[in-house]
Order: C-alpha cells, then sequence, then structure tokens
C-alpha cells in the first residue's frame, strides 16, 4: 500500500482501480477486487469488453501519430497500466508528449511514479468536468502546443459522467486546431439487457456509477469533426458508421477478444468507439 495516497478510502470500490483489475493490473485494493468479481459473476464479458477498449486505445493512438499528430491529452486516464498512451508512442515516436488527467488520487500517484520525471510526460489531477481548468493549467500549457494538432482521449470515461457531457467535449473540441483526433469509447443503452441492468446497479455502489446513453447521443459528441472510417481504406465494403464496438474499430491480426458466444454479449456489442477528425482530410 506504499503507493497508496493517505487520503484515499481502501473500503469504497472506485471504478478506475476495478478497470485496473479487468486488466490484470495490480493497482487495487480488496474493496476494488471484491466489486469487480460482483459483477464478473453477473457479466464475466465485461473483462473482455476492457481489454478489447484497452486494443482500442492502442489502435486509436497508433492512427493518429500516422496523421502526424505527436501530443496527447489523455482524459480520464486511469491507472496507467501496461499499454498506457506513453508506453504506446514510444514505440513509434519517442518525441510524442502526453498529458494524463484523473482525479482518481491513485491514478495520479501511480502516474507520477511510473513517468519518473519524463520531461515529454506529465500528469494532473483534475476533474474533466471542468474543461477550462485543465486547458489553462500551467501542466497542460507547457506540455501540449494547442496550435498544432493534438489527440485528445475520452477513453471509457465519460459513461461514469452523469448529465449533459457535450458540455464536457465541446470546449476541448473548440480547442483543438485542424488537423487533431478526437477519441471516444462509450458503453451504451443500445443492446442493454439484465445483465447491463445490473451491473449498472453493481455500479451504484461506487463514487461514479455507469451512465449508459444512446448510440445517437455518444456521436452527436464528434460535432462537425469527420468521423474515420472503421473499416480502413482497404474494405470495400467499408462501414461509414460513426460508432462501431470497440472490438471492430480497424481491428489488428492480433486482436483476438472477440470470439464465439463472446462477440454476442451487450458489454461488447453496446461498448462503442469512433474517432473524428477536425478540419483537415485524414491521411488513410
Amino acid at each position: 500500500m506504499s503507493w497508496a495516497p493517505a487520503e484515499v478510502d481502501l473500503t469504497r470500490p472506485n471504478a478506475a482501480r476495478m478497470y485496473d483489475y479487468f486488466l490484470g493490473g495490480s493497482h487495487n485494493f480488496a474493496a476494488d477486487r471484491h466489486a469487480a468479481d460482483a459483477v464478473l459473476a453477473v457479466a464475466p464479458h465485461v473483462a473482455d469488453a476492457a481489454r478489447a477498449n484497452r486494443a482500442f486505445l492502442r489502435r486509436a493512438v497508433r492512427y493518429a501519430l500516422q496523421q502526424g499528430i505527436h501530443q496527447f491529452l489523455d482524459l480520464g486516464s486511469g491507472i496507467p497500466t501496461v499499454g498506457n498512451v506513453h508506453d504506446i508512442t514510444r514505440h513509434i515516436d519517442i518525441n510524442a508528449r502526453v498529458l494524463y488527467v484523473d482525479v482518481e488520487p491513485v491514478a495520479v500517484a501511480h502516474a507520477r511514479v511510473l513517468l519518473n520525471n519524463n520531461p515529454r510526460v506529465d500528469v494532473i489531477q483534475a476533474d474533466i468536468c471542468f474543461p477550462d481548468f485543465i486547458l489553462k493549467n500551467s501542466t497542460t500549457q507547457r506540455l501540449i502546443d494547442l496550435t498544432r494538432p493534438v489527440a485528445v482521449l475520452f477513453v471509457s470515461v465519460l459513461h461514469f459522467i452523469p448529465g449533459d457531457v457535450n458540455a464536457i467535449v465541446e470546449p476541448f473540441r473548440a480547442a483543438m486546431p485542424p488537423g487533431s483526433a478526437l477519441v471516444i469509447s462509450h458503453a451504451t443503452s443500445g443492446t442493454a439487457t439484465s445483465q447491463t441492468d445490473e451491473v449498472q446497479r453493481l455500479y451504484q455502489r461506487t463514487p461514479t456509477p455507469l451512465q449508459l446513453r444512446a448510440p445517437a447521443e455518444v456521436e452527436a459528441l464528434f460535432g462537425d469533426f469527420a468521423t474515420v472510417p472503421a473499416d480502413g481504406p482497404a474494405a470495400k465494403s467499408a462501414s461509414n458508421a460513426a460508432l462501431v464496438p470497440v472490438a471492430r474499430w480497424r481491428p489488428d491480426p492480433e486482436d483476438q477478444i472477440e470470439r464465439g458466444h463472446a462477440s454476442a454479449s451487450p458489454f461488447l456489442t453496446g461498448f462503442l468507439a469512433g474517432v473524428g477528425m477536425k478540419g483537415a482530410a485524414a491521411r488513410e
């Protein structure tokens, strides 16, 4: 427990630490594991969905790098386990800049240890419900140049925020220059079942209850950004849908998440993702 800040309540489960547990991480407490196991007992495919979402993050970051984007703002970044953004970028562009933002003390404390004074990567503790605070933060302004394209990542975070999340996304869209990428993944109500209802009930025990939204509500978060075809340029019968299940957005051959009956799980088919580009044609 040496990495846990003193103010953290070890007896109450937290969605970020539960996600870490689903991914096989070690930065979680007994309360998080107990709550996560209760979710898995009802819906074992939630762990598949978490891994599929992490794989989507990897592919979306690679895509942004292919578009000539060299700076990333990861909002609601969570525990920076293996496969985090700067771990992805360093294999392609060692000079890429990454700023993590999270309100969860454990996520921020562990990120600071992990980053080890890397001058191109930093973390701030902030609530993404206050975009102006993040955009005007001195660390943001030092690391992220908003006169140049940036990838803004809302990956598996907005469904933990109640109310009008467009009021959160819109200031970031407005601040992003042409050529930037907006990356979103979100659990939706399009495939709601008794399982998803029970999972929502279990998340009510955490400080961040699960907020499922209709797919159309999530798609609207891209505003006037041009969404990237999910099937890639080589597919002649490519889907033009703005959102697809996370495992189906430009999948890599090594991604073996969806197998057998798991592909029909509402936690995979209803967990949607998309990437939008601002004011500039994407390079396929």
